[in-house]
C-alpha cells in the first residue's frame, strides 16, 4: 500500500486548474484532505456508524454510495449488531476503491462487504435498511439527483433510512458570506494557504454544486420520504436522515 502523506495538491500555483477528481494523487492525500477540508468530519463519520447501528434490520443490506476510502464503511461495519447484513462499498473511482478493499480486509469486523467500481446512478439497490450518502450526492448532475433518490427509495425497505450528508448554499446572499468566510477560515487554520484554498475551489467549482437545506428537504419529502430530520450541521456542513 502506497504510504498516505499531507494534502499538497494546490500547493504551488498551476497553469491550468483542470476539474477535480478521485484520481491516484488524491486517494494518497484524502484523509488529511477531508480532515482539514470539512468541519466535524470525524464526529459525522463517528455518527453515521451510531446511526446505521440503530436503524439496521436484519437480513438485510447497507449501502455506502460514493465510499471513497470507506470510512463510513467502516463505522458502520465496527457498529452493526444485526445478523446476516451485507454492506455495499460503491464508487466510480477504481484507486479508491482499491484503497477502501485494503482497509476493510486488515479491519478485523467480521461483516462481510462486497466491493461495486460503478457509478452510483448504474447502482442496483434492494432490501436496503440503511443507505448513506457522504458529500456524494453534491457531485452529482443536480438535473440527476431526483432520480437517484428514487431508486435509492424503491429500494428500501419500509422503515429504512436514508443519510445524506452534503455541503449547502444558502439562498441568503449575507448567510452565504459568512458560512463560506468561515470555511475558508477553517481550511487556513488547519494550514491551507490562500493559493490553496483558491485553487482547491476553482478545480471544484464545476463538479461539486452545493444547494440549499430547503431544496434538500422538499426533494426528500417529494421522493416520498416520511419523516426527514436534520441531526448536524457544522458550518457549510450539514447532515439529514430520512426514514421511509
Amino acid at each position: 500500500m502506497n504510504k498516505l502523506g499531507p494534502d499538497q495538491l494546490y500547493a504551488t500555483p498551476l497553469n491550468e486548474i483542470v476539474d477535480f477528481s478521485f484520481d491516484e494523487s488524491v486517494v494518497d492525500v484524502f484523509p488529511d484532505m477531508i480532515n482539514r477540508s470539512v468541519p466535524g468530519y470525524s464526529t459525522l463519520i463517528n455518527v453515521v456508524g451510531v446511526l446505521s447501528a440503530q436503524y439496521a434490520q436484519a437480513d438485510s443490506q447497507l449501502y455506502d454510495l460514493g465510499c471513497s476510502l470507506g470510512a463510513v464503511t467502516m463505522s458502520m461495519r465496527r457498529r452493526l449488531l444485526q445478523p446476516d447484513c451485507t454492506i455495499f462499498a460503491v464508487d466510480n473511482s477504481a484507486a479508491m476503491l482499491q484503497r477502501c478493499r485494503q482497509y476493510v480486509e486488515d479491519d478485523d469486523a467480521s461483516v462481510p462487504v462486497e466491493f461495486v467500481c460503478a457509478d452510483i446512478q448504474d447502482v442496483s439497490i434492494a432490501r436496503a435498511s440503511v443507505v448513506v450518502l457522504n458529500l456524494t450526492l453534491q457531485f452529482v448532475d443536480p438535473a440527476q439527483r431526483q432520480a437517484v433518490l428514487e431508486k435509492i427509495y424503491a429500494g428500501m425497505l419500509p422503515g429504512g433510512v436514508l443519510v445524506l450528508s452534503e455541503k449547502l448554499a444558502f439562498a441568503d446572499e449575507q448567510a452565504g458570506l459568512f458560512f463560506t468566510e468561515m470555511h475558508h477560515a477553517f481550511k487556513k487554520a488547519n494550514g491551507y494557504s490562500d493559493l490553496e484554498v483558491s485553487q482547491k475551489r476553482a478545480a471544484l467549482e464545476k463538479v461539486l454544486i452545493p444547494e440549499t437545506r430547503e431544496a434538500h428537504e422538499a426533494r426528500l419529502r417529494d421522493v416520498g420520504f416520511s419523516e426527514v430530520r436534520q441531526w448536524f450541521q457544522c458550518l457549510n456542513f450539514v447532515s439529514f436522515i430520512a426514514v421511509k
